[in-house]
């Protein structure tokens, strides 16, 4: 069962969990990863200082809403120092958010560009970007940790939000090894697919992932996207 923060007290345990995983470095792979694409830099961004380091979540200690992904983008949150940060799948995300009332603006481009996000918290299965999107199990399991810690200190969420079948099978694992609880039937990854949880747990709600391939394919349709949203704004009320 997920613990009870005021959120005052949420905030300072999310600032000590933010020194922690930034601090991280359990997977060798990730962190030489994130230093070659640093070093390299994708040519329209030559003169930016890379974050390179892992990524804490971002969002509203009361939030309602946990939307996990499944990395940092390479050029994207590793470059900016931000999860869904300026790369195209940030462009979709921050849009949705903004449209159904849990951001204060429509893009989401550099750390200080002003992003306050209302009701929601953003983080991720893996902290690291790993190489062609493609993390370990161990990597994975590295990681649950800190998910786990956020949705302890996150006692407020109402939904949770998977982007992206590893996303899924991510949360899946966490549930069973840090909360002892195996769903089932095992959830089946489709796009809009809900499931109900038992009772103290937030109700799950599953996503393609918001990425270039995805979009650009008309995989996912914008309409496709912004109707989850609207269905977890009703839920949420």
């Amino acid at each position: 069962m997920f613990l009870e923060f005021v959120p005052a007290i949420a905030q300072i345990h999310l600032e000590t969990l933010t020194q922690d995983v930034v601090a991280c470095q359990k997977c060798d792979r990730l962190r030489q990863y994130c230093e070659f694409v640093a070093a390299k830099k994708r040519k329209a961004y030559a003169g930016w200082e890379y974050w390179k380091k892992p990524l804490p979540g971002f969002g509203d200690p009361r939030a309602k809403l946990l939307i996990i992904g499944l990395a940092p983008a390479a050029n994207g949150g590793t470059r900016t120092g931000r999860l869904f940060c300026g790369d195209s799948s940030g462009d979709w995300l921050t849009k949705a958010l903004y449209e159904t009332g849990f951001a204060n603006q429509s893009t989401s481009t550099s750390i200080d560009d002003g992003l306050i996000l209302k009701d929601a918290y953003l983080t991720a299965i893996v902290r690291c970007a790993p190489p062609k999107n493609k993390p370990t199990r161990d990597e994975i399991r590295n990681c649950l940790a800190y998910l786990a810690r956020e949705l302890r200190i996150l006692s407020q969420v109402k939904i949770v939000l998977v982007l992206g079948q590893i996303a899924l099978e991510g949360y899946t694992l966490l549930m069973k090894d840090e909360f002892g609880m195996e769903l089932k039937p095992r959830p089946i990854f489709k796009h809009g697919a809900v499931y109900s949880l038992p009772a103290g747990y937030p109700k799950l709600f599953v996503s393609y992932h918001p990425s270039r391939r995805n979009t650009q394919t008309k995989m996912m349709s914008w309409e496709m996207w912004i109707r989850t949203f609207q269905l977890i704004r009703k839920d949420i009320g």
